[in-house]
């Protein structure tokens, strides 16, 4: 036994190297098995949260689908009597004819249970549900009729799809007309929903074992560190990290509040108030219409041009938030887009110049250089002064460029001297070029600023039809 012991006796480089990793090992475990219920907790947060925003989209699907029916036959069922069979033929009718979509229909049931109107399955029509229940034992009919009588409401249950004749899970959506005793509804079919919660299981379970993979990786790699060169914490550099990280992570919160309000006040100040205008103008022409009044046309007019105007702020801020143009036409296109409109909006001469862009940028250099011109043109119409910009977007045989330049008054060497990365929005800028591999350059003076973003050839896509081989060396086209 003296013996055993005596051989498995370690020498002192190997109880360092033991004191050293012992507690790495450990630490690794624990931030293993901690990660992997934080990130397993996380992603199931997140997974229910999809989840609720996808049912709730369905559901304001299903009341949009039947406020559109309720419109078409709210006069009929508002003039007839509670007796009247003809006008509940009519509406019948009315109902049978409104399909959507490949499964999509509406369904109308008695409160005695009994079904009126099933246009995708007629074989319900004419006969009495009362009792009907799912595989799950979940109740149909008197639910539905139960939910009717109390003025409406979503109900979830299995149910067969007209298209492929299998059972799927349903949202229904059902409302009642007291004075015929009905129960009108529809329902959309969430498998889609199902299948995108599922999804996002298995990726969550792909990510916990990479992460397993990753920290088994590091921990190797640590350890073959700390048996080189043993272990050395600057407690300084960790320090200047965190604090980097916080800053950064304040930033992304900053922009994207600053990017909320924007929204906000544009919704608030610009659609809300156009909007307001369109509902007075049509109370107006309602009651000029109630009285005769032949001005009824004329504000129903302004109130369809103040609609007009919603419209396009709408067009608007969504081309702010995302420019089809971008996706469709290429780079070229959504900034001469972009320089127009901002030309238009602050009155600032705008001169844009290109060559054929054939969409051939990636996406991700399409977005970053559409947003490096969008934050420079918003630099230039809050700071520079400037009356004149020159934009400039071209493929050369190093990539590709985008060159703004404008006479105003320059950077403010001041503030650039106490920050050498310069404002929110150059570091923005130049954090997005950087992702890309890419250069940026600002030059400023007393005479203007010229911002130059170049992306290299890496980012930019081979003409369909022709092989990298014959690709023309001295010149490339974004």
């Amino acid at each position: 036994m003296t013996r055993l012991f005596t051989s498995f006796r370690l020498n002192y480089g190997q109880k360092l190297f033991l004191i050293a990793t012992l507690p790495l090992i450990m630490t690794a475990v624990a931030i293993s098995v901690v990660v992997t219920l934080q990130s397993r907790q996380l992603a199931e947060h997140e997974i229910e949260t999809l989840e609720a925003q996808l049912i709730e989209a369905k559901r304001a699907e299903l009341r949009n689908y039947l406020s559109i029916a309720r419109t078409a036959f709210v006069n009929i069922y508002g003039r007839a009597a509670p007796d009247d069979e003809a006008a509940m033929l009519q509406v019948s009718q009315i109902l049978a004819g409104m399909l959507y979509g490949q499964d999509g229909y509406f369904f109308v049931f008695d409160y005695d249970g009994n079904n009126l109107v099933s246009p995708r399955n007629t074989d319900l029509i004419g006969r009495n549900w009362t009792g009907l229940e799912d595989p799950s034992g979940a109740p149909i009919t008197d639910e539905l009729i139960r939910l009717a009588r109390s003025g409406g409401g979503y109900h979830s249950y299995e149910w067969r799809k007209p298209s492929t004749g299998e059972r799927a899970r349903m949202v229904a959506y059902v409302i009642g007309l007291q004075d015929w005793r009905w129960a009108v509804g529809t329902g959309v079919f969430i498998d889609d929903v199902v299948a995108a919660v599922s999804a996002s299981r298995e990726k969550v379970e792909d990510r916990v074992q990479k992460t397993f993979l990753y920290i088994g990786a590091a921990m190797l790699a640590a350890l073959l560190l700390v048996f080189v060169s043993g272990l050395f914490i600057n407690i300084r550099e960790r320090r200047l990290a965190d604090a980097k990280l916080k800053k950064l992570t304040q930033r992304v919160f900053d922009a994207q509040e600053e990017e909320r309000g924007r929204v906000a006040r544009e919704l608030h100040d610009g659609i809300s108030q156009i909007l307001v205008g369109v509902r007075y103008a049509l109370d107006t022409a309602k009651r000029r219409l109630a009285a005769g009044d032949t001005r009824a046309g004329d504000t129903l007019d302004r109130g369809i041009t103040h609609l007009s105007g919603a419209i396009q702020e709408v067009r608007r801020i969504s081309r702010d938030l995302r420019p089809g143009a971008l996706d469709d036409l290429g780079l070229g296109p959504a900034i001469k887009a972009l320089s127009e409109g901002f030309s238009t909006r602050t009155g600032i001469t705008t001169e844009f110049s290109t060559v054929v862009f054939r969409n051939r940028l990636d996406d991700e250099a399409k977005i970053a250089l559409y947003r490096v011109a969008q934050e420079a043109l918003t630099n230039i119409e809050r700071h520079s002064g400037a009356s004149r910009v020159m934009i400039d977007v071209r493929g050369h045989a190093g990539g590709a460029t985008l060159r703004i330049s404008d006479n105003g008054c320059g950077l403010d060497q001041a503030s650039s001297a106490q920050s050498p990365n310069g404002g929110l929005g150059l570091r923005n800028m130049q954090e997005r070029v950087e992702q890309l591999d890419g250069v940026l350059h600002v030059t400023s003076s007393k005479s203007g600023t010229v911002i130059e973003a170049t992306v290299p050839l890496s980012h930019l896509l081979q003409p369909q039809g022709r092989s990298p081989l014959s690709e023309p060396k001295t010149k490339a086209n974004a």
